[in-house]
């Protein structure tokens, strides 16, 4: 599903943020990618999004290598995968039905359609009876969850998450990685930035870890400790 294979990351005025990192994810795995604060997390899954590019290497996600696709075939790149923020970035003046559906009604769905999926994705999340609550009406796990609903309403083959569970508390990281097992347990490839090393440790899942831009180690699943 996603494979790198030497890819490095300069910006402008020489700071570096990825140096020759390689790696390859199985479709239907879960993996976590960890490392220091500034060690090229984000960066990483931005270049997967292709809101970012490589400066150098390739980046091949699905079959299609974003190295040498052009910009206007983004949008359709970004429509197969879904993304967790740990902000949330719920509108504040819709309602959670209308958050969730938002990727649906860009895609110019039907809105027979559209109910049907929000309601299934909201199930799915356990926020089926939050579907007419506004978003400040909610807690933060539940906002989170909300955002989960949004990242797969579509049924994307690929779900990214950075820092999901950055603003909550053990319980609620705990639920949401759950969550996220279940997801990858129905075929979609999930990966997960995340500093919570506990956690991380209790799913025993692979474990790429990143430092200073580079691909430090490479934890099978089982394996960490």
């Amino acid at each position: 599903m996603i494979t790198f294979e030497r890819v490095s990351k300069h910006y402008p005025g020489g700071s570096r943020a990825l140096a020759d990192v390689s790696f390859t994810i199985e479709p239907g795995s879960l993996v976590f990618l960890t490392g220091h604060s500034g060690a090229g997390k984000s960066t990483l899954l931005r270049l997967v999004m292709m809101l970012e590019r490589a400066s150098r290497g390739q980046v091949i996600v699905d079959g299609r290598n974003l190295s040498q696709c052009p910009d206007r075939l983004a949008p359709a790149v970004r429509r197969n995968t879904g993304m967790i923020f740990q902000d949330h970035k719920l509108l504040r003046d819709k309602t959670v039905s209308d958050n969730v559906a938002l990727p649906l009604m860009i895609a110019g769905l039907k809105y027979a359609d559209i109910r049907k999926r929000v309601r299934a994705a909201l199930d799915k999340v356990g926020l089926l009876h939050k579907e007419k609550a506004w978003p400040l009406t909610l807690s933060g796990g539940e906002q989170q969850r909300v955002g989960v609903a949004r990242a797969i309403v579509s049924m994307p083959p690929l779900l990214l998450a950075d820092e999901p569970t950055g603003n909550l508390d053990p319980n609620l990281s705990r639920e949401l990685f759950a969550l996220f097992e279940q997801i990858s347990e129905q075929g979609a490839t999930v990966l997960i930035a995340s500093h919570d090393l506990d956690l991380i440790r209790q799913t025993r899942k692979r474990v790429l870890v990143l430092s200073g831009g580079r691909l430090a180690d490479d934890i099978p699943a089982g394996e960490a400790s």
